[in-house]
């Protein structure tokens, strides 16, 4: 059998965060950047897994038998290897007709592992591709979270996702062109855990959750139809408040940039990652000045 070859789309959040995992409407973009995986039979004894970062550096190298790891005899040496195994091993029981033999996996990163794109999701979204399992059952048996990354795993244009009746539901969105040349996208250089945010918001949850999805969801709609600027600044400030309030963190904002002359927006888990940034005038000398150096353009981001 020739090797197969899959790929798939990182992801942003644009509105939505935490409250998408109880029916909120949420707003997300597929990215320019993915991961791609290749697999091929193994002409040896054993699998391997040989994963490359962006740079074309090898991260990641190990050499292993595939029985013993759907067997559990073999669970893995640090929390990577193991998380690797479990992804594997929950593959095959989606799926036990894959793993018929030993394999070469190589993967790649088209993006730095702690930009928050998607190393995780994009893992599981091309190897349910390859294992014809289902990618949303596979990141509920793993790593967990609302699924929203496995939708834009394989979509070419943003979307609206939400989760109803524990069933994901995907439509089809648009960032309005308008807006498009004001949104800036900053990483903070903080890598954030999503499992651990997760855990963290399912503590903090009010007892008005309703209220607060409503308010999510109406920004979500009227985010698509933004025309001004004035807009779209109101429509962050409101979601802000929002998160902010429930989480009980203050937002990223008016704490590390009080000054900016624009709108900021958390994006994904709270505390790190990127940021989405809203102004009229080019915002990379506020950035650079403050020691934040990856800003990238809208159009330099998404599809």
């Amino acid at each position: 059998m020739d090797s197969q070859h899959f790929y798939s789309h990182g992801k942003l959040l644009i509105t939505g965060e935490y409250l998408v995992l109880d029916t909120a409407k949420a707003l997300a973009i597929p990215c320019k950047f993915g991961q791609h995986l290749e697999v091929k039979p193994s002409k040896r004894d054993f699998s391997t897994w040989v994963s490359y970062d962006f740079q074309n550096q090898i991260w990641l190298h190990l050499e292993f038998d595939l029985l013993d790891v759907i067997t559990q005899k073999l669970q893995g040496k640090n929390d990577v290897e193991h998380r690797l195994f479990q992804i594997l091993r929950e593959t095959s029981r989606l799926n036990p007709d894959v793993f018929t033999q030993n394999y070469e996996f190589k993967t790649q990163i088209e993006f730095p592992k702690n930009w928050g794109l998607g190393t995780s999701s994009t893992l599981i979204a091309n190897l349910a591709k390859w294992a014809d399992v289902n990618p949303y059952k596979l990141l509920a048996k793993t790593f967990g979270g609302s699924g929203y990354d496995i939708a834009c795993a394989d979509s070419d244009s943003a979307l609206v996702y939400a989760i109803e009746n524990g069933t994901p539901r995907v439509e089809t969105a648009e960032i309005p062109n308008f807006i498009k040349p004001f949104i800036y996208f900053v990483h903070l250089e903080q890598k954030q855990n999503s499992r651990e945010a997760i855990a963290n918001y399912r503590k903090a949850k009010p007892n008005s959750l309703g209220e607060f999805v409503s308010k999510i969801n109406s920004i979500t709609d009227e985010f698509q139809e933004v025309n001004t600027l004035e807009k779209a600044h109101k429509l962050i400030a409101n979601h802000e408040e929002c998160l902010s309030e429930i989480l009980q963190i203050e937002p990223v904002q008016s704490r590390l940039f009080p000054d900016f002359e624009g709108s900021i927006k958390s994006l994904g888990a709270w505390g790190g990652d990127f940021v989405m940034a809203i102004c009229e005038a080019d915002p990379t000398s506020y950035f650079n000045n403050k020691a934040y150096k990856t800003i990238l353009k809208f159009e330099d981001m998404s599809l």
